[in-house]
């Protein structure tokens, strides 16, 4: 599985688990600013925008931190905010990939 694929279905899972997690308190206002973020940097993605990976590794950091934040403080809404931590750190990982290879990768033409 490529790190396209994995990071596109990662912010679809993080828009669903936006949605889930918001929408049982009907915050539609919520739903809006967490997963509307999310599903247009998936459809970035799906589309092969340039920017798509970097935008999407740039919000899974703010993502992060509110996972974090939540789980420190909210008892009750720790699984949704664990969730959000993880599925943001795949989001970094998967983001990374085409920079990595390009910065480690096989380099041809060149002799040691």
């Amino acid at each position: 599985m490529n790190a396209r694929l994995i990071l596109a279905l990662a912010l679809t899972a993080l828009a669903l688990l936006f949605a889930a997690w918001f929408g049982l308190r009907a915050e539609w206002v919520a739903v809006v600013v967490f997963a509307l973020p999310a599903l247009a940097c998936a459809a970035g993605v799906f589309a092969r925008r340039r920017t798509a990976g970097f935008w999407s590794g740039v919000l899974a950091l703010l993502w992060f931190s509110h996972g974090v934040m939540v789980a420190w403080t909210r008892p009750g809404e720790r699984g949704y905010a664990l969730a959000e931590v993880v599925l943001a750190l795949v989001i970094v990982a998967a983001s990374s990939v085409p920079g990595l290879r390009a910065r480690f990768g096989a380099r041809s033409g060149k002799t040691s």
